[in-house]
């Protein structure tokens, strides 16, 4: 798949510096596209720059009309309204469901084989209605979510153990945001339970931590969300997508029956390769990590009504 075509829709901090990456891993030609009338364009243009100095001859175009997605094989879906402080993810549902509904149609007449990862918030409901707008199968619609929540959690163990990031697996599942689950019995630190390095107060501080870890980067921002990190976590995606890689990545998926879950889109564990989610893997969750990923996932149905 390498050389096809990847769109990615909405040129503000998080769409431009996704864009910038995964032109840099050479995984295709990006067309970075947004509404606002010369940004993408700008951005592009100041990328296409940066080719002679990191000896890169990637390919990138920037353009403020849709139908440059035409014939995508990857769109990712950035584009709407950031979260600003105090405000909470499903308070961004109404505004943004509106954006997400018109994107999602002229994906669905313009580049009807593509896989859609979606990156805007709220993720998993964002992603519902990615699958339902477009049409898709499940395979091919894919939210980032969890892969971000995970790293973060993965970063706050690093620091409190001192110890780096690389030798953790965490392991975050559910709605992206307030309603994740972290497992901390399933979280290994090189290899062994993360119960065995930290007691249980320790432990639920580095939880809450997580929990508020995006509202605490809005804050600290004043205006503006996180956008390396969640940059990060759609370029990892899409270059398991190109590349064929079988990774195994937590991400936003439909499920149809996993963990007595049907017909909602949810942060787990999946195989993500070239026909998109390939494999839902099946966590042993105890009785109560159950309970609370189907709570969250009653939940996610309740909000869905509101914009279904």
């Amino acid at each position: 798949m390498s050389g096809r075509k990847i769109s990615v829709i909405g040129a503000g901090s998080v769409g431009s510096t996704t864009a910038m990456r995964l032109a840099q891993e050479n995984l295709g030609e990006i067309a970075l596209v947004d509404i606002v009338k010369g940004l993408a364009k700008g951005k592009a243009l100041d990328l296409e720059d940066a080719r002679p100095i990191l000896k890169n001859n990637y390919q990138i175009s920037g353009f403020d009309d849709i139908e440059r997605i035409k014939g995508s094989d990857i769109v990712v879906i950035t584009a709407g309204l950031i979260r600003k402080p105090g405000m909470t993810r499903e308070e961004l549902l109404r505004k943004n469901s509106q954006i997400a509904k018109e994107i999602c149609l002229h994906i669905k007449e313009l580049a009807a084989q593509a896989i859609v990862i979606v990156i805007t918030n709220p993720l998993d409901l964002m992603t519902q209605l990615a699958l339902k707008i477009t049409g898709f199968s499940a395979a091919r619609v894919i939210g980032m979510g969890i892969s971000l929540d995970a790293a973060r959690l993965a970063n706050l163990i690093s620091r409190q153990l001192d110890i780096p990031a690389i030798d953790i697996e965490p392991c975050v599942i559910g709605s992206h945001g307030e309603g994740m689950l972290v497992l901390p019995r399933l979280t290994k630190v090189k290899g062994v339970c993360l119960e065995e390095f930290l007691d249980k107060e320790t432990i639920k501080s580095l939880v809450e931590k997580t929990l508020g870890r995006g509202l605490e980067i809005v804050t600290l921002l004043g205006a503006g969300s996180a956008y390396f990190a969640p940059s990060a976590a759609a370029s990892v995606l899409v270059r398991s997508i190109v590349k064929d890689e079988k990774r195994v990545i937590g991400a936003c998926a439909c499920l149809s029956g996993e963990y007595g879950i049907k017909d909602v889109c949810i942060g787990v564990p999946c195989r993500i390769g070239r026909e998109g989610i390939e494999k839902i893997i099946e966590l042993e969750l105890n009785q109560e990590e159950q309970r609370l990923l189907r709570q969250s996932a009653e939940k996610l149905k309740t909000q869905y009504r509101y914009i279904a």
